[in-house]
């Protein structure tokens, strides 16, 4: 029986946190053989940088390891709880430091939260040497941090660990944490552990050790599927309704519609879904696109896009997931033309840039007796009065004579209407 056996205090995460490179898994774009970090680590030549990326990715890890190897003093706060006063006490020691060269490192983490005033604060002694910056965070720095201390560090970017990486950590906190080795574990579904983890080492870790401990009075502790997913209940996925990611999986969703991919539709879909996200802010957006990217090509992709949007309004989820899969894979199917919104934006390019000419008189309409004596609606042709619906006319202001805004395309119902023009203008415009 394991139930004598002391459960540690301190999380596995940080047991088993790598102290050098060679212990560090991932990211080895930057850190692998040869690469820019970790060159400037190991020549000691380390400036002020932004750490960039999800989280459970080794921001934190990288930053403690550049302290280790660069000998530097090293202090760690949180954006959300430190404020001026800390900063500036931090400085002051940096500063000391300095003059007996000494490095100091500031390792903020979710640096993103720091208002203008705290990021201000930090110029100088950037500026001077007197610290060495290292901010993490998972918002774009693009965004979130201001220009001055942008300009004053390097960014790195932190991508997600991939499967491989992962089984890296995980076999490494197997065979190195005295825990976990006085244990007899089997780990059965470790696609599925894999898969709960979201790309997030600590996820990983934190779920492993909980997932032993809830078993420790075995002999045995099999990590089965059922185990996992009793122990997290739900998955975490990373998605913040008002973060940059927002943005990304939106960006992704509408860009697949648009190159005709359902797969890839429906996979950024289910991102969203299982983020979280609003199904009418999906709707919604997709009613934009069926007029922006399909149009006249195939017109009954807004039917269906307002459609779904009302059916989504009504039913809520999680059947909307049903309604808003089917309304993607038909966008993402249709024939594409965007010549509708070129069109308008020309237009009202035009509108903007050009004078604000008359209304011809014979478009005008004719009420009053003086508006006829003054030949509004004068000569002016119906169309139901001749074959096929049709007059050549001129419907443009004079100055704007044959100005042609929509030019439809070949695909698919705008053929036809392509076609149907051509023959009615003859020439007169470029169809």
């Amino acid at each position: 029986m394991n139930n004598k056996i002391e459960i540690p205090l301190v999380p596995l995460a940080e047991r088993i946190r790598p102290k050098s490179l060679d212990q560090f898994f991932g990211q080895k774009r930057l850190v692998g053989e040869g690469k820019p970090l970790r060159k400037m680590i190991e020549n000691q030549s380390i400036s002020s940088l932004i750490f960039w990326g999800p989280p459970g990715t080794g921001k934190t890890t990288l930053a403690k390891i550049i302290a280790e190897t660069t000998h530097s003093e090293f202090f760690q706060i949180n954006a959300v709880s430190s404020g001026i006063k800390e900063l500036r006490e931090l400085i002051e020691i940096g500063a000391r430091n300095l003059q007996i060269n000494q490095r100091t490192i500031i390792f903020i983490d979710e640096i993103h939260r720091f208002n203008k005033a705290q990021q201000d604060g930090l110029l100088s002694a950037v500026e001077k040497g007197e610290i060495i910056l290292i901010g993490a965070t998972t918002e774009n720095p693009s965004f979130e941090l201001i220009p001055a201390l942008r300009s004053r560090v390097r960014v790195f970017l932190i991508e997600e660990l991939c499967k491989s990486d992962l089984i890296q950590i995980l076999n490494y906190a197997l065979s190195k944490d005295d825990f976990l080795k006085s244990l007899n574990i089997t780990i059965e579904d470790t696609e599925y552990l894999m898969y709960i983890s979201g790309g997030d080492a600590r996820i990983l870790l934190n779920v492993l050790e909980a997932a032993v401990v809830n078993e420790i009075d075995n002999e045995k502790i099999i990590l089965s599927r059922q185990l996992i997913e009793e122990t997290v209940q739900k998955r975490n996925i990373v998605y913040d309704k008002s973060g940059e990611e927002h943005y990304n999986l939106i960006s992704a969703f509408i860009k697949s519609i648009r190159g005709s991919d359902p797969d890839a539709s429906v996979y950024w879909l289910a991102r969203m879904l299982e983020g979280g996200e609003d199904p009418l802010f999906i709707a919604r957006r997709m009613i934009i696109l069926a007029s922006e990217d399909i149009g006249n090509a195939a017109p009954n992709a807004l039917v269906l896009a307002e459609a779904a949007f009302s059916s989504v309004d009504k039913i809520g989820m999680p059947e909307s997931r049903i309604i808003l899969s089917q309304c993607a894979t038909y966008l993402a199917s249709s024939p594409k033309s965007n010549s509708t919104y070129i069109a308008i934006d020309s237009a009202i390019g035009d509108v903007k840039s050009k004078p604000q000419f008359s209304v011809p008189l014979h478009l005008r309409n004719a009420p009053t007796k003086l508006m006829k004596e003054l030949g509004y609606s004068n000569n002016y042709k119906y169309p139901h009065n001749f074959p096929n619906n049709f007059v050549e006319e001129d419907y443009m202001p004079s100055e704007q004579k044959n100005k042609q805004y929509y030019f439809p395309s070949d695909n698919g119902n705008e053929k036809g209407i392509k076609e149907r023009l051509k023959n009615f203008w003859k020439g007169k415009k470029k169809y």
